[in-house]
């Protein structure tokens, strides 16, 4: 039975897509028959606290010779020293959602510094795995052979299209966790500009992640007299999350950078229209026929796109069609553990 340890920082039932990643890849690979064993690093990372950081040599410590490792890249640009430390008695292999240095809001120092760590680290590992072809593309910047790289893209579920909003005004719905890089604050500016049209906008994500961002929003809807028509869902279950996709008519996430976007792909999935940014992998997620594009941060750019599609009902008809031929296309969950274990084959131990 092939064996794996997935190393990963803080609690592995996180809402984002990264953690979610995480724990579908672990179940698809159990299923194939793997022994996958998840374990949790300290939440601090990738700016661990030394005693972090002992927990951590600790943990890699104690993994028996030659076991695979995959570890989260959230851990791995954290610790690159004690990767290092086990190259030739671990096979290491790196999962990289998408480079640390790329976060938004990051001051030039702080970006170099860890673009630096990350560097080192991924120079000691045997393989990276990515979660889209953008981010292998970044990886040349980080000196990591094209041959050394393997793509596993997210799964998504199988979904019914939607099925729209009941009665008057355009549902529009963003999902993704009220942080600076997601640009909520954006879209909310964009709309103020649009309230003369018949919406409504439900967020839903973490209001946990960024409580400065968070008291911002709430300060701006405020200000902007949209309490009526701005929804603050905050984090929701998959059982009301579901509903919730299929009773929107139109998916908006207006974010700064993406290393994949897999709540874009899940609102492909369902067959909604699409409003986000030509940012990071966004373009290779949402296709042309699918979506519109505009450029990040630009709050102009944001609420003409949002006018055409709130204006006219054929274009979003049109781009959910696109939607809907999208979803056919992207795989599920089952086919990335499926890719996932051929990546890691050559560590597996024979």
């Amino acid at each position: 039975m092939p064996r794996l340890a997935l190393l990963l920082s803080g609690d592995p039932e996180t809402a984002t897509g990264g953690y979610l990643y995480d724990r579908r890849i672990a179940e698809g690979l159990r299923r194939l028959g793997w022994e996958v064993r998840v374990q949790s690093l300290d939440a601090s990372f990738p700016d661990p606290s030394p005693a972090a950081l002992a927990d951590a040599a600790r943990v890699l410590a104690e993994l028996p010779r030659g076991e695979l490792v995959l570890i989260d890249g959230l851990a791995l640009g954290g610790m690159p020293r004690l990767v290092e430390a086990q190259v030739g008695r671990l096979r290491l292999v790196a999962l990289v959602h998408h480079p640390l240095a790329e976060e938004t809001e990051l001051t030039p120092e702080r970006a170099q510094a860890l673009r630096v760590a990350e560097r080192r680290a991924l120079a000691a590992v045997s393989q990276v795995v990515v979660t889209s072809r953008f981010t292998a593309r970044l990886l040349a910047d980080y000196k990591v052979p094209a041959e050394r790289v393997a793509v596993v893209e997210p799964g998504t579920d199988p979904a019914p299209p939607a099925q729209g909003s009941v009665g008057a005004g355009v549902a529009l719905l963003c999902v993704a966790a009220l942080t600076p890089r997601k640009g909520q604050t954006d879209l909310i500016a964009a709309l103020a500009r649009l309230r003369d049209r018949d919406w409504r906008l439900t967020l839903v994500g973490s209001l946990e992640r960024s409580p400065s961002t968070v008291a911002a929003i709430r300060r701006q809807i405020t200000d902007l007299a949209l309490d009526q028509r701005v929804e603050l869902a905050g984090e929701v279950s998959a059982a009301r999350l579901g509903p919730l996709y299929r009773t929107a008519d139109l998916f908006v996430l207006p974010t700064r950078f993406e290393g994949y976007g897999m709540a874009l792909a899940e609102a492909l999935a369902h067959g909604l229209p699409v409003v986000s940014c030509d940012a990071g992998a966004v373009p290779e997620t949402v296709p042309t026929d699918a979506g519109t594009l505009v450029p990040p941060g630009d709050v102009d750019a944001l609420a003409a796109a949002l006018a055409r599609v709130l204006d006219q009902p054929e274009l979003r008809m049109r781009l959910a069609a696109g939607a809907r031929r999208a979803a056919a296309r992207l795989p599920t969950w089952e086919q990335a553990a499926e890719r996932m274990a051929a990546a890691l084959a050559p560590g597996v131990r024979r």
